[in-house]
């Protein structure tokens, strides 16, 4: 119940809004009864007085024959003329007046309803988007590490489709569970009101009904919570094919991944059908309750009719005019049990990723003094990835306008050092430190606004070439557009494309070539124009040839920025203030180009072995 609470918490963000509806809820209720009501008021004060005055009549024209007329007549006496105009006046008028006030019930009814639909929508929706948003807020505040051990498209599951389980039972939790509430209590007390012990009779099934939901839903939990987790592997999976599908297709696999594809889908097929099974013996024997609950009231309603005619026939009326409204609420009930099961697999999923912790300083930290100039010092620097450890004591110091590069073997500690200055993970000994500030006390947005950063894998967003510019500097001007495109050498093949700055890049960029693509985002990184610049294998996707132009307008950009930069090409680094090489998370060698090559060491090893490419000398 904890979670089902938790996510109805949503509605008690709008409490005037709730009052409202619940009001609406109310009066709705109020007005069910009135039918039934007045229904009986025809049947008792017009039919059965018909009936009863007819019986005279008959009795009288009987007694005539065998007893005289001065003995009818005393029988008559108590009769009104049946064929006389005002009695047929006076029963129409009534029949009119009941009439009317039942229709007006169900006016007034059907209004109140019309007003806590309209409610309940603007109530609903603005749940759901404090959901949908604070869910989204939470995954761009969650710590790299935290995605690093996820599949994407479990994440995306519970984007997709949990939160619009959740989105269900708001909506239809209120929608059906407060109406059907209130109808079972505004019913139950109508009808024991109108007689205790045939009310009662109508609420006999009530705590079999209770004792079966609570039999079925023992276990449901477990039930629904596979079947949410076996359609977020079954969509990891399938979002991985998708994104490799160009890898599947080069290595023939189509055929195994099918069956890879099948298992999960089977998985997810089979815990849907038990989950259906249940219900199916759960719903029809709820519903069989029901029909006890008639019957009972069919049977004890004629024995109290006979024990006792003062109570009237008409009380038949009365409760089988207004029992629906009494089971079909409980029926809804049990639907609305079988989505709150569904609800909270699919909550729990939700609330997991919201209460994870925050990336430390996420919102919180000290911001950098401005401007910013672009001291950076490591500091006998260590860190550990899930315990395996991955740097060592790295201590180095980057000056404003001196360039860094870092070199070394594949898996040698260069990204993961420039990725702890961004906070991307958190080192766990040493000090590294931008201006004297302590890198582990200061605000991450505010720090990595400071940073330009030029990945290897160059990821470009579903949008057009502006949009995807603009990451980089929100109120960028057009012209400033094209003077970053200049510098990265991407003006040519820009206005070559339909629609140049507007046109639509595709999904990761699919419509752009490895190279265009590295060079739109290094553009974005010139864009951003901020003192602190980390180049990761920023030239790998390119031509020696773009690589040269390209190199000309960093070298521009890095005179007056502190820059660090991972390559394997010997023009990016030949170049830089100093260079450190990196050996299984150490600092091995450190010097320019031309000390390293002269200490003949782990440097010039690699050149030696075209590790460090020279062909775009």
């Amino acid at each position: 119940m904890k979670t089902i609470r938790r996510i109805f918490s949503y509605y008690g963000r709008y409490p005037k809004l709730a009052f409202t509806q619940l009001l609406c809820a109310i009066l709705m209720t109020v007005m069910l009864p009135i039918f039934s009501e007045m229904s009986g008021r025809v049947y008792k004060e017009v039919i059965a007085e018909y009936a009863d005055e007819q019986k005279l009549s008959d009795l009288a024209d009987k007694v005539e024959k065998k007893s005289g007329i001065a003995a009818a007549d005393a029988i008559r006496t108590q009769q009104r003329d049946l064929k006389s105009q005002q009695y047929k006046d006076e029963s129409i008028h009534k029949v009119i007046i009941y009439t009317l006030i039942a229709l007006a019930s169900f006016f007034a009814r059907d209004l109140f309803n019309f007003f806590r639909i309209l409610i309940n929508n603007v109530f609903e929706q603005k749940a759901i988007f404090d959901l949908r948003s604070e869910l989204y807020s939470k995954l761009q505040r969650l710590p790299i590490k935290w995605f690093d051990s996820r599949r994407t498209g479990d994440i995306m599951t519970r984007v997709a489709e949990d939160v619009p389980s959740m989105e269900r039972l708001l909506i239809d939790g209120v929608e059906q569970g407060l109406i059907a509430i209130l109808q079972i209590v505004g019913i139950s007390a109508f009808l024991i009101w109108k007689d205790p012990i045939l009310g009662l009779t109508a609420l006999a099934p009530i705590p079999f009904l209770i004792v079966g939901a609570t039999i079925y839903s023992r276990n449901a939990r477990d039930r629904h919570r596979d079947v949410k987790r076996y359609t977020g592997e079954m969509n990891s999976l399938l979002s991985d094919n998708i994104a490799g599908v160009s890898q599947i297709k080069s290595y023939a696999a189509e055929a195994d991944e099918l069956i890879r594809f099948n298992k999960l889908s089977n998985k997810v097929r089979t815990a849907t059908l038990k989950v259906m099974r249940y219900w199916a013996i759960y719903s029809p024997s709820m519903s069989f309750a029901n029909s006890i609950g008639y019957t009972l009231v069919l049977g004890v309603g004629g024995w109290r009719i006979i024990s006792d005619p003062s109570i009237g026939t008409e009380i038949y009326l009365y409760f089988f005019t207004i029992m629906w409204a009494l089971y079909e609420p409980i029926t809804k009930l049990h639907g609305l049990n079988q989505m709150a099961l569904s609800s909270k697999a699919a909550a729990e999923r939700v609330f997991e990723i919201l209460d994870t912790e925050d990336e430390l300083h996420a919102d919180e930290g000290v911001f950098l003094p401005t401007p910013v100039r672009g001291e950076v010092n490591y500091k006998n620097v260590s860190f550990s990835y899930d315990d395996i450890p991955t740097l060592h004591n790295i201590s180095l110091t980057a000056t404003p306008g001196q360039t860094i590069a870092l070199v070394g073997s594949t898996g040698a500690g260069k990204s993961t050092l420039v990725n702890l200055l961004t906070r991307f993970y958190e080192y766990d000994n040493g000090s590294i430190t931008i201006d004297g500030h302590e890198l582990n006390t200061l605000n991450k947005p505010a720090l990595r606004s400071n940073i330009a950063y030029v990945t290897q894998d160059s990821f470009l967003f579903n949008g057009s070439v502006r949009e995807n510019l603009l990451l980089g500097k929100r109120d960028a001007s057009d012209k400033e557009l094209w003077l970053a495109l200049d510098s990265a050498n991407a003006t040519a093949f820009i206005k070559v494309l339909p629609k140049q700055l507007d046109t639509n890049v595709g999904e990761r960029g699919i419509k752009l070539s490895g190279g265009e693509k590295q060079r739109l985002s290094i553009a974005r990184a010139l864009l951003k124009n901020q003192p602190i610049l980390i180049l990761d294998e920023a030239t790998a996707s390119v031509d020696s040839k773009t690589e040269k132009l390209i190199q000309s307008a960093l070298d521009n950009l890095m005179n007056t920025r502190t820059a660090f930069v991972i390559a394997h090409r010997l023009s990016t680094i030949k170049n830089a203030d100093i260079i450190h090489v990196l050996d299984h998370g150490r600092i091995i060698e450190s010097g320019t180009h031309d000390e390293l090559c002269a200490l003949g060491g782990k440097y010039a090893e690699l050149s030696k072995q075209s590790f460090l490419n020279a062909d775009a000398q």
